[in-house]
């Protein structure tokens, strides 16, 4: 067996890059103080090298997945929980991570032991929300640790469901210098769980810090190193939490999952289309709904607008949920297009229900909310606008547009504004199309 000897050497805390020598400035991704020092290993002989094998010669079957008995989290794994897949979760303290973490932790318990790692929390602390949550189940083992040999040797022995490490910062090797929740500790930590995983065909749950700015703590390649990133979003003053996957080896990224906080802990929230517009106001100027989707699920949003003459030479342009950039194109081929004077007006554009439309799909809604606010008109409420707005003013086809209209008309919709052609995707559309070729014409149908 190779010797492996011990040097120092510094690593970068944003992007993982190993130097020989302290650097000010990273020269990788560029950020400034973030070097420091670590303890990486030489090998001073060969290992047995494995031989290469031919793709076709790979057995592989099916990708069998296991319910987490949380459907919202299903959706967002992508159908289920894989065998053998690491898992990070983030969010800001206070979100709700442990809470859904435990939920899970309890309904994979029902099939078999499971395996609760905690270093922050006492086994009592974890018991009192478990009894909050109704999440009291036998096979839900808690073990008060940090030190990643001694929860492999009880992993190696219970041969558990799923393993779950609340929190990866608070981990450590004893055997390796620095505190935990340090590059070299974080990095040689995530190895070694993620190795278990893939040996023992385990799921692992790894729940990380976030900084300051939401990212999360510790250096890039942890989330590079694990299977699935999620992270937990919404604000504490609101009840409502939304789980996203910013990356996914076993499924789409695009699809969220919606929850609700409450006294006895996380509720599921399968239709987010009535939840988000629950408090729309009725006759109001300025909002308009659009039909999003969310990987395979579409998705009812309301859009507010408010245009307001600007008292400074450069207006401004605020916009939450939407690009900014995508904001101010709409506004100039409005003014190009449709003689609508927007120069000179403040623009403000919200999203509501902390979604974010990445899809042009929702130019339309965007564009007719800003005209119903300047022009102080209310949009018909039983109304639904859809189309990709181009520089020339015309309107473009969307995608997977029955799915759409089917959820619109769930909620009482009954007519939808669409782009022309859109109707030979609809053999029996749920509600009345009118087709329009241009945002001109289509403006002209919303406000009469």
């Amino acid at each position: 067996m190779a010797k492996a000897e011990r040097a120092a050497g510094f690593a970068c805390t944003a992007c993982g890059l190993r130097t020989p020598k302290w650097l000010g400035r990273c020269p990788d991704c560029g950020a400034w103080g973030s070097m420091g020092e670590v303890e990486v290993g030489r090998s001073s002989g060969k290992g047995i090298a494995r031989l290469p094998l031919a793709i076709a010669a790979v057995e592989a079957g099916p990708v069998k997945r296991d319910s987490t008995g949380i459907g919202e989290l299903d959706r967002v794994l992508g159908g289920g929980l894989v065998p053998g897949a690491a898992i990070l979760l983030g969010g800001d303290p206070g979100i709700g991570k442990s809470t859904l973490l435990l939920a899970a932790m309890h309904a994979i318990a029902q099939q078999g032991p499971v395996l609760y790692v905690s270093g922050e929390e006492s086994p009592r602390q974890i018991r009192l929300r478990g009894e909050r949550l109704g999440a009291l189940s036998n096979g839900l083992m808690l073990f008060a640790e940090g030190d990643v040999e001694a929860i492999l040797a009880t992993a190696e022995r219970m041969r558990p469901r799923a393993l779950a490490i609340d929190s990866i910062q608070t981990v450590h090797l004893p055997q390796l210098g620095g505190a935990p929740g340090g590059v070299a500790q974080l990095r040689e930590v995530v190895a070694r769980l993620v190795a278990f995983a893939k040996e023992t065909d385990t799921p692992v749950f790894l729940v990380g810090h976030v900084t300051k700015d939401g990212a999360i703590a510790g250096p890039r390649v942890v989330e590079h190193m694990v299977d699935t990133v999620l992270y937990f979003e919404g604000d504490r003053g609101h009840a409502y939490r939304i789980l996203r996957a910013h990356k996914n080896r076993f499924g789409s990224t695009n699809e969220i999952g919606v929850f609700e906080m409450k006294g006895s802990g996380l509720s599921e929230v399968p239709n987010p289309s009535a939840l988000f517009l629950a408090e729309r106001p009725r006759g109001a100027p300025g909002t308009a709904v659009a039909a999003t989707l969310s990987g395979t699920r579409p998705v009812l949003v309301e859009v507010q607008a408010l245009a307001t003459p600007s008292q400074i030479p450069a207006p401004r342009r605020t916009c939450l949920g939407v690009d900014s950039a995508r904001v101010g194109l709409l506004a100039a081929v409005l003014e190009r297009k449709c003689g609508i004077d927007l120069a000179g007006c403040d623009l403000y554009v919200n999203v509501i229900g902390g979604l974010e439309l990445t899809e042009p799909a929702c130019d339309l809604a965007v564009a007719a909310a800003l005209v119903s606010s300047l022009r102080d008109k209310p949009i018909a409420e039983t109304t639904l606008v859809l189309g990709e707005i181009g520089l020339a003013g015309e309107l473009r086809a969307v995608g997977q547009l029955p799915a759409r209209l089917a959820e619109a008309a769930q909620l009482g919709f009954t007519r939808a504004i669409v782009p022309l052609g859109a109707g030979a995707q609809c053999e029996k559309p749920p509600l009345e199309l009118v087709p329009v070729a241009t945002l001109e014409s289509a403006l002209q149908v919303v406000f009469g």
